[in-house]
């Protein structure tokens, strides 16, 4: 019924814009049939003699000094277009047209629902355009206490920039707290110490909610930031555990009550897939690959949906430290689908897989000799497309650029993600023999001088102010050099212009009787 009433309104506002458009139309003829009546009392004819006489009088240099004055007009009017186009990519008239007068007028936007019934490719190729050029959690995140506070007890700088650590605190703001945490004494202070900045102050917080419940997420950021060892951090996290599986529990059980148990129910899951999660990392971390594994196939089945983790690409570490490349080929079929976002984990792996085949026997010269076999072929075609989604992971993993510690967010496409993915994975490529010889033989022929991207079309707006520009300059030109020519141009272009309207007035004067339009005139 709430449809069928909001299609109906959509209707009539239609109907309104389309009748105000030809009343519009409608009004415009109307004054000038008013105008056209009254032009004796008017003393319309008058007029025109008058501005013609006028005109007549006029010398050439006043014609002159107005088409220049044009011309420079639109110069500036071009220069300012073209400076805009350039620095945002738009012209400036015509978003000012687009936002500010076509609502005006009635025009309907692009962005609303009603023009929302685009074809399902271009939605999903628009998403995943957005989706690869933002900024993600890095899968493979270190410890901070454990790993990153190494660094700043040997150096004494931080490994995090503050607006990485800051993105970290949103996230966790986002998966760990909830709307009903006021409720709860030990989630309220939780909810307080996720968005403290000093580490010493959430460390206290996080003690001072163990004082009160066994608070999972508590358990959490000690083990994140207070945890020295990854051992330590394990013991943290199975705590967590045990306490964030029985949350778990109790509001899956009551999370049909309400908007508010949803959403509790729904940070409990956040919650315990995160701690599942990290401990499969520490088993990882402390040499129990094929228990990482196991926890990870197991919360992948348990937790299907929430690919927001992507905990797929610390699986794929995984079985490339198990040497599994079957398994690895297996994640890479069910995972590297058009429909999600690549990544530089997945490219990569897949490029290593299809090296790994003929890496050992490849030659350079063999190769310029004879040519490249279907496997090579696969192979170099492999790589090309996961340089031309992040060029920068070669030259890291070539061990042209130094490495350092990887970030806790990484923007897809960019040095951060490069950085991630060859922290954890340079030691992969490095122990499939000749896989590294391959990249660094085949990866700059990605790079082309002639770019395959289309050219941006110039607006029509700086077409036209350019043509304008040019067309009054010139103008302005032969004025000041052929004077009684172009005046005698300009007024047989003039006679020309007004000649169909000439010729109406006179058919419109010879239908109608005299009589008439003296009446008319009286009124």
């Amino acid at each position: 019924m709430a449809e069928a009433g909001a299609g109906f309104l959509e209707q009539l506002k239609s109907c309104i814009v389309w009748s105000w458009t030809y009343l519009w139309t409608l009004w415009f003829f109307i004054m000038l049939f008013l105008v056209y009546i009254l032009r004796v009392p008017l003393k319309i004819s008058d007029n025109l003699t008058t501005v013609s006489m006028f005109l007549n009088t006029l010398t050439p240099k006043f014609y002159v000094a107005l088409t220049g004055t044009s011309s420079l007009i639109s110069g500036l009017i071009l220069i300012f277009e073209w400076w805009y186009f350039r620095k945002y990519g738009t012209s400036f008239i015509e978003q000012v047209s687009v936002s500010h007068l076509r609502p005006l007028l009635g025009g309907v936007d692009n962005n609303s629902p009603n023009n929302s019934n685009t074809s399902n490719g271009d939605s999903d190729s628009n998403r995943q355009s957005v989706s690869e050029c933002k900024v993600w959690r890095n899968p493979l995140n270190l410890f901070r206490g454990a790993e990153y506070n190494r660094y700043t007890w040997v150096t004494g700088r931080e490994p995090l920039t503050y607006y990485d650590m800051n993105l970290s605190a949103q996230d966790h703001q986002t998966f760990f707290t909830c709307d009903t945490d006021h409720l709860r004494p030990a989630d309220a202070i939780m909810q307080k110490a996720w968005r403290e900045r000093n580490p010493q102050a959430r460390i206290s917080a996080a003690h001072e909610a163990l004082e009160l419940n066994e608070c999972a997420t508590a358990y959490i950021l000690l083990a994140e930031e207070e945890a020295t060892t990854i051992v330590e951090a394990e013991k943290l996290f199975k705590q967590a555990l045990k306490a964030g599986e029985g949350c778990y529990r109790r509001s899956q059980q009551l999370q049909h009550h309400g908007a508010q148990y949803e959403a509790q129910h729904r940070r409990d899951t956040n919650v315990l897939v995160y701690i599942k999660r990290r401990l499969a990392m520490c088993a990882r971390k402390l040499g129990r690959t094929r228990e990482a594994v196991k926890m990870m196939r197991d919360l992948m089945k348990e937790f299907p949906l929430l690919s927001m983790f992507n905990i797929h690409e610390n699986l794929l570490e995984a079985l490339l430290e198990l040497q599994a490349y079957a398994d690895v080929q297996a994640v890479l079929a069910k995972y590297d689908d058009i429909s999600l976002p690549k990544s530089a984990t997945i490219c990569y792996t897949a490029a290593l897989l299809k090296a790994r085949a003929v890496s050992d026997k490849f030659s350079p010269e063999a190769a310029s000799r004879r040519g490249l076999s279907t496997a090579e072929m696969n192979a170099v075609e492999a790589i090309h497309r996961a340089v031309e989604f992040n060029p920068h992971v070669p030259k890291y993993l070539l061990e042209m650029k130094s490495l350092i510690l990887p970030p806790e967010h990484i923007l897809k496409r960019g040095d951060s993600e490069a950085i991630a993915y060859a922290f954890f994975h340079i030691q992969h490529w490095k122990r499939v023999e000749g896989a590294l010889n391959l990249l660094h033989c085949t990866w700059e022929g990605t790079f082309h001088e002639v770019s395959v991207y289309p050219k941006k079309e110039l607006p029509f707006f700086i077409l036209f102010t350019a043509g304008l520009c040019s067309f009054t300059a010139m103008l302005a030109l032969l004025t000041h050099q052929f004077p009684e020519l172009m005046g005698v141009f300009a007024k047989a272009f003039l006679s020309t212009l007004f000649a169909p309207l000439n010729f109406v007035m006179e058919k419109v004067e010879s239908i109608l009787p005299s009589s008439l339009w003296h009446q008319l005139t009286r009124i």
